[in-house]
């Protein structure tokens, strides 16, 4: 039984980890972006989405390793993140000039 405990543990410390790291990088981006680029995309203020990434990555930390903390408060943070950076971002790369490569883009370069 100990060492399925011990199993258990490191999945919710590597999960966990792993969460934090999303947390973070949603984060730094959103803080290195421009204020008035959020709102040519059509998204909420930089502001907002600062609030959203850091109190995302304040939960990652404080859940990282507790499977108690993981819960719903975890979850939560790990969407706040991924909404930012699945939707939020590549957004803003497309505003900014970012990541299109200056032309139209197909699965396998330009066309």
């Amino acid at each position: 039984m100990n060492a399925l405990a011990d199993a258990q543990y490191v999945v919710i410390l590597v999960l966990s980890v792993v969460a934090l790291g999303v947390e973070l990088w949603a984060l730094v981006d959103c803080v290195r972006r421009r204020a008035d680029a959020f709102v040519a995309a059509g998204k909420r203020t930089k502001n907002f989405w600062l609030l959203v990434t850091g109190v995302a990555a304040l939960l990652g930390f404080i859940t990282v390793g507790n499977s108690r903390a993981l819960g719903l408060l975890g979850i939560a943070a790990i969407i706040g993140a991924g909404v930012y950076l699945a939707d939020v971002r590549p957004a803003l790369d497309q505003v900014t000039g970012r990541g299109g490569g200056g032309g139209r883009q197909g699965p396998y370069g330009p066309w």
